[in-house]
C-alpha cells in the first residue's frame, strides 16, 4: 500500500520538505529531531495524509473511472445500483492495477535511497515525481497545459518533460474530466433511444399508468446483460488507460 500512496506524496513541494538526511525512527522521516519537534512532524504527517485521499483521487485513473461509472448508472436508470461503495471499490482496484508499476517505480527512485541515506528528501522528491509527471504528461493535452502555463505565468519549457507538477496535476484532471464526459455521453445514446421508443409505443397506446422510465428500465438492463456491457466497458476503460 505504501508503493501505491508515494505517487500522491511526491506532489508536495519540494521546497517545503527539509533538506537532511533521511532517520530510520519512526517520527524523524520528515527532518532531525533538532529542527523540528516531535508534535510538528506528526503534526505535518497528519496534514499530508489528510490531503492524500484528494491527489489520489484527482491525479490517477480514478477520476475518470468514476465519472464514467457514475454516467453508466444514469444511463441505466437504477437509481442506486450499484452502490455508490460498489461503484467506488471497482474505480479504487483498477486504479492500484494502473498505478501499481507507477508506484514502484516512485518507490525505487525516490523513496528507497532516501531510506538508505543516499539521497537527501528534496533529491527523492526530484526523483520520485519523474514516473508520476510522465504518467500525467500521456493523458494531459496540450490545450490544457498551455492553459495552466497561461494563468501561473510560466515560460513554455523546452521540452514535454520540463514541466512542472503544478501545472501538469491540474491539466491531466481537466483532461481526465472531459475524457470521462465523452465517454458518458457515447454511453448514453444506446440507452436514450430505448427511452424514446418505449415511451413512443406507450403513449401511442394509451399505457399512461406507468411512468415510461419504469417501462424501459428492464430492456435496458437486458441489453446491458446480453452485450456482457460490464466487460465491454470495463475492457475499454482499462485500454484507453495503457495506451
Amino acid at each position: 500500500m505504501k508503493k501505491l500512496l508515494l505517487p500522491a506524496l511526491f506532489l508536495i513541494p519540494a521546497h517545503a520538505i527539509p533538506a537532511t538526511p533521511p532517520s530510520t525512527s519512526g517520527l524523524n522521516l520528515i527532518g532531525n529531531a533538532q529542527s523540528v519537534s516531535a508534535p510538528m512532524q506528526v503534526l505535518i504527517l497528519m496534514t499530508v495524509l489528510t490531503l492524500l485521499p484528494a491527489a489520489v483521487m484527482c491525479v490517477t485513473p480514478f477520476l475518470r473511472i468514476t465519472v464514467v461509472l457514475h454516467f453508466l448508472r444514469q444511463a441505466l436508470g437504477t437509481q442506486a445500483t450499484p452502490s455508490n461503495q460498489v461503484l467506488l471499490g471497482i474505480a479504487l482496484f483498477l486504479t492500484i492495477l494502473v498505478m501499481g508499476p507507477v508506484g514502484t517505480e516512485v518507490y525505487h527512485k525516490g523513496w528507497e535511497p532516501m531510506e538508505q541515506g543516499k539521497l537527501s528528501a528534496a533529491e527523492a522528491f526530484d526523483q520520485a515525481s519523474k514516473p508520476l509527471a510522465d504518467y500525467l504528461l500521456r493523458f494531459a493535452r496540450e490545450k490544457d497545459i498551455k492553459l495552466f502555463l497561461d494563468i501561473t505565468h510560466t515560460p513554455a519549457p523546452r521540452t514535454p518533460k520540463d514541466l512542472d507538477l503544478k501545472v501538469l496535476a491540474p491539466a491531466y484532471i481537466l483532461s481526465e474530466l472531459k475524457a470521462g464526459f465523452q465517454i458518458g455521453a457515447v454511453l448514453y445514446l444506446p440507452f436514450l433511444v430505448i427511452d424514446l421508443v418505449i415511451a413512443s409505443v406507450t403513449v401511442s397506446i394509451g399505457m399512461m399508468q406507468l411512468p415510461p422510465v419504469m417501462v424501459s428500465a428492464p430492456f435496458k438492463i437486458l441489453l446491458f446483460v446480453l452485450a456482457d456491457g460490464w466487460n465491454l466497458i470495463i475492457g475499454s476503460l482499462m485500454k484507453s488507460l495503457y495506451t
